[in-house]
């Protein structure tokens, strides 16, 4: 007789920190539910759940810096065959993210996946940050490796003149399907001494693989205990992460309703069923030719 595993799957969280002296700014993220339940809607072969795995681990590791109803998207475009990533996610830890292609359809390299092959080795990572303000803050850098992680890192070191260390990891089961998924984010305060980031930055080239130390156990405590021993580092407590769309069809309505009058007026004469899904979460709405007349007629008025 088989006895099956019930040991429900460890939730995912970002847990963040702050070395007692003061000099380093540190968090750690376990997203592998997260990105495995991501990577299953948007259908990604295996080095696009590779390289989606690790913007959403990037973009987890980034909820760190909000607070209240504070939201942050994040964007990474470039000349290989995914396109376009993009990830939001808001300070009470809800994530979704989206890929434009999801077959990268490129082999590994030197037994890894190619994953700046697959993004591009030409392109730009943008972040987009909802901060209350009357404009959100938006900061932009041409991408250095595609590797994800130090293109974050380069965008924290020129947008926002932070030194930043950024390490990802996604491992794949052997069906191509994401088995460990985190990433961990370190960084360096005003006024630190070199000495003190020398040292832990030693640690941090110590390090095994991020999404190895996962697949082991290690919670995202773990991570950072790795790089500061426990008396070093005060440590909050942790914050689930949570998979969540916006998505409504109200919300999908208002997105029609920027197409204008004529592209609608085609919609509601089309023989076709008028279907839009969700990039997100995959969930298709679709429009009545009634329902298309009502968003013409609303159009219309707020132009008078």
């Amino acid at each position: 007789m088989v006895t099956l595993d019930s040991t429900p799957p460890r939730p995912d969280t970002l847990v963040r920190g702050m070395s007692n002296d003061g000099a380093f700014r540190v968090a750690a993220v376990n997203t592998t539910n997260l990105s495995a339940h991501i990577c299953r809607l948007q259908q990604t072969d295996p080095t696009a759940s590779v390289a989606l795995g690790r913007v959403v681990s990037a973009a987890s590791l980034m909820i760190s810096q909000l607070k209240g109803n504070q939201r942050l998207a994040l964007s990474i475009e470039g000349n290989g065959p995914l396109k376009k990533l993009h990830a939001e996610v808001s300070a009470q830890g809800h994530v979704c993210a989206s890929i434009k292609n999801p077959v990268a359809d490129i082999p590994p390299r030197d037994n890894n996946f190619d994953v700046a092959a697959a993004v591009g080795r030409a392109g730009f990572l943008r972040v987009v940050k909802d901060l209350g303000m009357k404009e959100p803050y938006s900061g932009m850098v041409q991408l250095s490796t595609s590797e994800i992680g130090d293109d974050v890192a380069q965008y924290f070191a020129e947008s926002e003149q932070t030194p930043t260390s950024v390490a990802l990891g996604v491992m794949l089961d052997r069906d191509g399907h994401i088995s460990a998924c985190g990433g961990l984010m370190l960084q360096v305060m005003p006024q630190t001494e070199a000495e003190k980031i020398d040292a832990v930055e030693n640690h941090i080239k110590s390090l095994h693989s991020i999404s190895g130390l996962i697949a082991q156990g290690a919670t995202p405590e773990d991570l950072i205990q790795h790089i500061f021993p426990s008396e070093n580092i005060h440590l909050y407590p942790p914050a689930e992460l949570k998979f969540k769309c916006h998505c409504s069809k109200s919300g999908v309505a208002r997105m029609l309703s920027t197409l204008g009058t004529e592209e609608l007026q085609e919609m509601q004469n089309s023989a076709e069923e008028n279907v839009v899904t969700c990039e997100y979460c995959r969930t298709s709405y679709s429009f009545t030719p009634e329902e298309v007349g009502q968003i013409i007629e609303t159009l219309q008025e707020s132009r008078h």
